[in-house]
């Protein structure tokens, strides 16, 4: 199959796939570079930080298949491809506990105040007793978003003796019996808002989550509480959120996604010391990327 992979993939995959395939690689290009790359391809197997734009699709008239190797499709025309016939599969489940790890690490940084006391020792303060922290233990957990990544968060919260609360955008008797199971008791929204200790947003980019976690969400926090971004950039106002920040009202806060990611771009949080930024690394693990090229190489290999 003549395949383009527009995102790096885990290299055993990558060097499966040219044995038996006609791959050329466009490593995060941008629409022009995909335009010329794409033009014959049947295959497009791509990660986030690339736009899969109508324009790049319709170059390629033999396009068939676009595959994600991650989750969601925030980053492409679903509309034009769903009118083309074109099939999207994304492989959302080996990077899921990453990124809940992730977060949750994220959490004990931000209650122990770990990266600014490994700042401090770097220059040798020893700040002991400057810097008190907070258990996780016995605090509110609030996943906002309590879907494939959120209700793993919720899980492992809820193993750290974690009070675990969440909300879903639509629940069923089902899904309230299996958050249950993992130790999420299912809320309306704005008692996730509300009552978290340590907020955890875990939903899909689209019209209706871009920034909805703008100021008024973040002054309904409870004062000196946490945010922990690892869903996407845009769905949290990252300037009402230095304001929120700036003004003590949140104790905290860590991103792994960002409103502007890349190269050269600097979060507005990028000077304060209790947040912490990290770029776009959740589902970066060994153990996740190669279970993801495995999944691509099944993928493609069933359609051959």
């Amino acid at each position: 199959m003549k395949i383009l992979i527009a995102s790096p993939i885990y290299a055993d995959a990558l060097e499966h796939l040219r044995k038996d395939n006609d791959v050329v690689t466009a490593f995060d290009a941008g629409s022009e570079e995909l335009i010329q790359r794409i033009r014959d391809r049947e295959v497009l197997v791509f990660r986030s930080g690339v736009d899969i734009t109508a324009d790049v699709m319709a170059t390629a008239p033999s396009l068939r298949l676009l595959v994600r190797a991650g989750s969601g499709f925030d980053n492409v025309d679903v509309a034009y491809c769903r009118e083309r016939g074109i099939e999207m599969i994304r492989i959302p489940g080996p990077g899921a506990r990453a990124v809940a790890e992730l977060g949750f690490s994220l959490m004990l940084a931000l209650a122990r105040q770990i990266f600014v006391a490994d700042h401090l020792l770097r220059k040798g303060r020893w700040a002991k007793h400057e810097l008190s922290g907070y258990l996780l233990g016995g605090k509110t957990l609030g996943i906002y978003g309590a879907g494939n990544i959120g209700s793993l968060v919720g899980r492992l919260g809820h193993a750290w003796g974690m009070h675990v609360i969440g909300c879903v955008k639509n629940s069923t008797e089902e899904r309230v019996t299996a958050l249950s199971e993992d130790g999420v008791r299912l809320v309306d929204t704005d008692e996730v808002i509300e009552k978290s200790d340590f907020l955890s947003i875990n939903l899909p980019l689209c019209d209706e989550t871009r920034n909805i976690i703008e100021a008024d969400t973040l002054s309904r926090m409870k004062q000196g509480s946490f945010l922990v971004n690892l869903a996407r950039g845009g769905i949290v106002d990252e300037n009402a959120l230095l304001d929120a920040l700036t003004s003590g009202h949140l104790g905290g806060a860590a991103l792994d996604v960002h409103a502007n990611e890349g190269d050269g771009k600097i979060s507005p949080l990028a000077e304060l010391s209790n947040v912490i930024l990290t770029p776009h690394i959740g589902a970066m693990t060994v153990d996740s990327q190669r279970a993801i090229g495995e999944r691509v190489i099944e993928i493609i290999e069933q359609r051959s």
